[in-house]
Parts: structure tokens; C-alpha cells; sequence
């Protein structure tokens, strides 16, 4: 997240040499036999990635409901994918049976699949805009709030949910397939993520890294049993209530418990601290600070006179009002800044490429023995990348097909939402979900967040008051979907062409991942809608975005009248701030710009709380101590761990969600109290 492009680039020699051994990688790539594209989708592959969708979307769920931050998982992916087939073929081949050999190009099929399934739980929307338009967000805000209507309530159900996501997720995967060699072999776009997600699969299918990839599945395994036994430990202490456990150990005292500033022992966001970059961790911190430490008791010392005291800690009328639209403003002051500056950049590189031909990147042969061996490194990735050709015919006619289903279907699901309003979405689509996944191409940052908001405040405003805080919240859903799924499927693009694997291959197990995503992402999303209570701002669940999506729709459907006194104003502030912040990082040298914060990461915590930043701090503080007493066991271990961390935590899900369906309680509840004082 928020790398930069040239720091991600990668040279060839260090990723052509996949499936040889030790020896001269260009020898070995050029002998090494790339099977052919059927061979790279397997049985045991789909079956693996569904086990692995299974828990990324837990995990996922997990993470939209509590802090909304989501980390690239797509390394995990290939590790895990890497880790269960090694498990499996070694079990069977004890047990005497045959088996085929497990190749980079499989391992990398999984990884996608796995990545098409599990970001549907993100961009379905489940944490976000499709739980805003439930009953209990709507009773959150309350119905004395202007614009919040009974009638704008549409309550989750696998039905409607399964239907939407096969309806609109599949338009995404055709929409800029036919540009996968302009923007992958053309552009040269590094997709960081993609690349450090090849690099890993690489190293995995050599003789020469196979020990550390021994070693980095073993510790993955340790720290996963780590993470689900401490959680299980936990939850003994927790209680029936939501005040009781680890989860409200007050370790930095009582009285900055009660401002949310204490560690919380999440494996999860400490996992997530090692896998985010440094300045992404502490942004957050810096936003949890600025908020809840300074803005938030200063603007409570105003009850009674900028608005009614004695409110709800839920009502929007009053301090939680300042809380939802000031996040939602730093939010979209730097997805504004972020879309303008990607839109340029991309206009003014396909104008370059357009006037200058020769500067487009095409494969040389030198005459020295270097330039020969990175030419045929490098000719080897483009004849693979381009062999198993998808007509542009195929993706046309996908394309128009699945529009034409899906803006016929969606008025069925969200009557509110005309068909034309839907036909006028899809005829745009395409252009943002080009500029999205170029952006996510130079920065790894996938705003197809921002592209969402920027549709829910459009259909928001044009339906108007008779149904438009549903329109806009759906048309969030559609745009979110297409421009989110392009993006992902370039970057797994990015991550088959540096492993040799066939486009063709990955495009089948992008359209695999995505069918079990449809069913998966609600099934998962439904276990933890029964089990725990979501929505309850005091509870573990607290859904941050259902709120703030459904009050943007309103916002755009009612206008500013609704804020409490000097909302508006300081909301402007901060988000002319989001966007200076962002215009100094790019004007200031870089040794000065890694520096500055970053406004999306700080924005989080000022509606959430600042315990889960504490935790990815120190996630990030064992990282920085780690890169400087080893750095390259760090670059090594560390994404395991990390990996580890989460995915043992997003397993526990699973037996906590069963125990909570069949009303078992922990036996204690440990809580914390101030001592007697005379």
C-alpha cells in the first residue's frame, strides 16, 4: 500500500528463473517447460482456493466490520496456496498414490483465484454500503434524522445478496482485459504487490530458495497456532457483555481507556502492522492522536452551546455527528486529490505514448552477453503473455452481454435504481476502471472506494428524495464492483507474466474465484450477521463504514442542513488540509515526502478509536526494530508472521461464531475498575 513505483521495480534476473535450478537463469528459463494453459487449472487448485476464499473472506468480514482497514493479502494467498499443496501432495504421495508435480504457474492460479474470491468481500460492499441500507443503521442514526427515512431499509439477505454479486461482479474482469499487454507489457506498470506476490511464488519453485520457503510455511504455521490459541484463551475472559476481556485491557490507564487509547492484544492488527508500511501505521496513530487525544475533547467541552448536551453517544446531532462527517471529509479530500492526480498522470502518458512510439517499451537484442540474456528473459515473458490470446471479440461481447443482464436485473433488486441510471453507469465504467488499476499500477492503491463515492453522491442526488439514499448506496456497489475487480485482475496479470503462467489460465481462475466469491462472500458474511451483533457501536462489530456510507447518501440527497453548528466548517478545513497534505508529499523530495503523513490512514481512527492503531504501532515498532538488527530475516519472516497473525485470528471466526449461534457464553468476565480511594 502507497508504495511507490519505482521503488517496487524489479529487474529481471531476479524473477525469470522460476521453476529451475540453482545456475544461470537465463539457461534455465530457457529450458524450462511451461505447461500448457489447462494444466496450470486444477482440481486440487479450485479446491485449495475455495478452503482459502473460505477463510480470506472471514478475515476480510472481520476487518470491514471492526477498523475497516484491509491489507494486501494477496502474498498471503501465495504462501497459503503454496503451504496446502506441498501439505496435500505429501500426504498422498506417502500414501503411495501418483501425483503431478506442483508448479509456479499452479501456485500462481490458486493465488489469483484466491484474490478474486476473497475481494468480493470487500467490494461487495458487506461492511459498507450494503450494511448501510439495514434496519438497525437506519434506527443508528435515528428517524428524527432529515433524509433518514423507513422507507430507504433494505435488511441483508442471501437472496438478494448472492443475486447482486453475480449481477455485477463479473463486468469488472471484461471490462480491460483487452488492454492486459498495453498496461502489463507496454506501460511496464510494476503493480508492487503483484510483483512482490511473484517473487514469492519464484523463490517458492527453486532448488535455491526452497529451504526458505520451508522455513517461512514453518513459521507461518507457528504463528497462526500462535494467534487461534490466544484468541481461544481470550475468549474465557470475555464475557457475556462487551466490557469485559483483553479486548478492554485498560493498559495505558483508565482514564485514556476511556478516550479508546489502550492495546487490545488483536493478533489481527498487529499482523497488519508488519505487512503495512511504516507511514501507513503511523498515520493512523497520528490520526488517532489528533482525534481522539485533542478534537474530540476539546469539541465535548462545547455541549450546550455548538449542541444539545446530554445526547446519545450515538446521536449524529451531536459529538458523533462531528465524528462521521469530519472522517468522511479527510476521506474524501484525499480520494479526491488521489483520482485528479491519476486521471492526469494517465492522460498524459497515453498522450506521450501516442506521440512518441519509440519511447513505448519494446524487446531489444544487444550483442553483449548481459543484454542477450535479459532480452531472452524477457522475450520468453512476452511470447508466454501473449501466446493464449483472449479475443478482444470475447471480451467485447462479455462485456455488452453481462451490462445488458445486469441493467436489466439491478431495478428487479433496487426498484429505486432505473435502468438507464444502471446503462449510463456501465457506458463510464470502463474509463474509471482504466484509471483505476493504471493508478494501482504506479501506487498499489486500489481507490475503487472513491470511484464508489463518487457514484453514491451522483445517483444519490438524481434520484432525490424518493428513494435516493438506496439508489446511491446500490450505484456505489456497481461501481465499486467493476473498477475494483479490473484492478485486481491486472495486478494478478502483472503477478502471471513474471511467473510464466498463461493469461488465459489466470483469467479462468479470475472467473473460478469470482463465481465461488459470489456464494462465499454472503455465506461468510451471513455467519457473522447471526452469530454476533453487528452494527452496535459499543459492541466488538461496530460496522464504521455502514454509518458514514449511508449518511454520504443522505448528504446527497438532503444537502449540509442537517450538520450541528460548525460542522460544515471544520469538515471544509480538514478536507482542504487531506488535500495539501497530499499535494506536500508530492512536491517535497522523496527523502522528505516518506515522511509526511498519509490522510486516508489518518482519517480511520478518527471514527473508530485509536485502539487497534496502538496495535498496528507496535506491529510496526517490532518490524522497525527487526529491519535494523537483521534486515534481511525481516524481508524474509516477516510477511509470514504477519500472515500467521491474521489468519489464525480470521480462523478463530469460525468456532467463536458457532459458539455464539448456540448461545455459549464464556464462563468469566474480566473487567478492569478504579481502585478505592478515601
Amino acid at each position: 500500500m502507497g508504495s511507490v513505483a519505482d521503488d517496487a521495480e524489479i529487474t529481471g534476473p531476479l524473477l525469470a528463473g522460476g521453476g529451475g535450478g540453482g545456475g544461470d537463469s537465463a539457461a534455465a528459463a530457457g529450458v524450462e517447460r511451461v505447461p500448457a494453459w489447462r494444466e496450470q487449472v486444477t482440481v486440487r487448485g479450485i479446491v485449495v482456493s475455495a478452503v482459502l476464499g473460505v477463510l480470506f473472506c472471514l478475515i476480510t468480514h472481520k476487518l470491514n466490520l471492526t477498523v475497516g482497514v484491509i491489507p494486501s493479502l494477496n502474498v498471503s494467498a501465495g504462501l497459503l496456496g503454496y503451504f496446502l499443496v506441498r501439505s496435500w501432495t505429501a500426504v498422498l504421495g506417502r500414501l503411495g498414490f501418483v501425483i503431478a508435480p506442483f508448479t509456479k504457474q499452479e501456485n500462481t492460479v490458486i493465488q489469483t483465484c484466491v484474490v478474486a474470491c476473497y475481494g468480493l468481500a470487500f467490494s461487495g460492499g458487506f461492511g459498507s454500503y450494503m450494511l448501510a441500507m439495514d434496519q438497525k443503521t437506519y434506527e443508528l442514526i435515528g428517524p428524527d434524522y432529515p433524509g433518514n427515512r423507513a422507507i430507504d431499509v433494505m435488511n441483508p439477505s442471501l437472496g438478494w445478496m448472492i443475486g447482486f454479486m453475480f449481477v455485477v461482479s463479473f463486468l469488472g474482469l471484461f471490462s480491460l482485459v483487452a488492454l492486459r499487454k498495453v498496461m502489463v507489457i507496454d506501460y511496464k506498470l510494476t503493480y508492487p504487490s503483484g510483483t512482490a506476490t511473484a517473487m514469492l511464488i519464484n523463490s517458492f519453485h527453486t532448488t535455491s530458495g526452497a529451504e526458505l520457503a520451508e522455513k517461512q510455511v514453518s513459521c507461518l504455521g507457528k504463528y497462526l497456532s500462535i494467534s487461534f490459541f490466544w484468541n481461544c484463551f481470550k475468549w474465557f475472559f470475555s464475557g457475556v457483555g462487551d466490557s469485559c476481556g483483553f479486548d478492554n485491557f485498560p493498559s495505558l490507564g483508565l482514564a485514556a481507556f476511556k478516550n479508546t487509547f489502550y492495546f487490545d492484544f488483536s493478533p489481527t492488527y498487529i499482523g497488519c502492522g508488519l505487512i503495512c508500511p511504516h507511514i501507513v501505521n503511523c498515520s493512523t496513530l497520528l490520526g488517532a492522536i489528533i482525534s481522539w487525544g485533542f478534537l474530540w475533547p476539546y469539541i465535548s467541552t462545547k455541549a450546550g452551546d455548538w449542541y444539545p448536551a446530554n445526547l446519545g453517544s450515538n446521536d449524529f446531532k451531536g459529538l458523533y455527528g462531528y465524528k462521521v462527517f469530519i472522517s468522511v471529509s479527510v476521506i474524501l479530500g484525499d480520494g479526491l486529490y488521489n483520482l485528479i492526480k491519476i486521471i492526469y498522470a494517465t492522460i498524459k502518458e497515453v498522450m506521450n505514448a501516442r506521440s512518441k512510439q519509440g519511447r513505448l517499451p519494446l524487446v531489444r537484442v544487444h550483442d553483449d552477453d548481459e543484454g542477450s540474456k535479459l532480452s531472452a528473459e524477457e522475450k520468453l515473458r512476452n511470447d508466454t503473455f501473449l501466446k493464449d490470446r483472449i479475443p478482444s471479440w470475447l471480451a467485447g461481447s462479455g462485456y455488452v452481454g453481462l451490462a445488458a443482464i445486469s441493467t436489466a436485473t439491478v431495478p428487479m433488486i433496487f426498484p429505486q435504481v432505473k435502468w438507464y441510471l444502471v446503462l449510463c453507469a456501465y457506458v463510464v465504467a470502463p474509463l474509471l476502471a482504466f484509471c483505476n488499476s493504471y493508478g494501482c499500477g504506479l501506487t498499489d492503491w486500489n481507490l475503487a472506494s472513491t470511484y464508489g463515492k463518487i457514484g453514491l453522491f451522483i445517483f444519490a442526488s438524481l434520484v432525490g428524495r424518493s428513494g435516493g439514499v438506496i439508489a446511491g448506496l446500490a450505484a456505489c456497489g456497481v461501481m465499486m464492483s467493476i473498477v475494483s475487480t479490473a484492478a485486481d485482475l491486472m495486478q494478478d496479470f502483472r503477478t502471471g507474466y513474471l511467473t510464466l503462467s498463461s493469461p488465459r489460465s489466470m483469467f479462468v481462475s479470475q472467473l473460478i474465484g469470482t463465481t465461488l466469491g459470489c456464494i462465499i462472500a454472503p455465506l461468510t458474511f451471513w455467519l457473522y450477521w447471526t452469530a454476533f451483533d453487528i452494527g452496535n457501536p459499543d459492541g466488538m462489530f461496530k460496522a464504521p463504514y455502514a454509518v458514514i456510507y449511508r449518511e454520504m447518501s443522505i448528504l446527497g440527497v438532503e444537502g449540509f442542513s442537517a450538520l450541528p453548528q460548525h460542522c460544515l466548517a471544520i469538515c471544509l478545513v480538514f478536507f482542504v488540509v487531506a488535500i495539501l497534505i497530499n499535494l506536500l508529499r508530492d512536491v517535497t523530495p522523496k527523502s522528505v515526502s516518506k515522511f509526511i503523513p498519509l490522510p486516508m490512514a489518518m482519517a480511520v481512527p478518527f471514527y473508530i478509536g485509536a485502539y487497534f492503531a496502538i496495535d498496528m504501532f507496535v506491529g510496526t515498532v517490532i518490524l522497525f526494530v527487526w529491519e535494523r538488527v537483521n534486515r534481511k530475516e525481516s524481508e524474509d519472516f516477516a510477511g509470514a508472521i504477519a500472515s500467521g497473525l491474521i489468519c489464525g485470528d480470521g480462523i478463530w471466526s469460525v468456532p467463536s461464531a458457532i459458539l455464539s449461534i448456540m448461545r455459549i457464553d464464556p464462563p468469566m468476565c474480566m473487567y478492569f475498575k478504579p481502585s478505592l480511594t478515601s
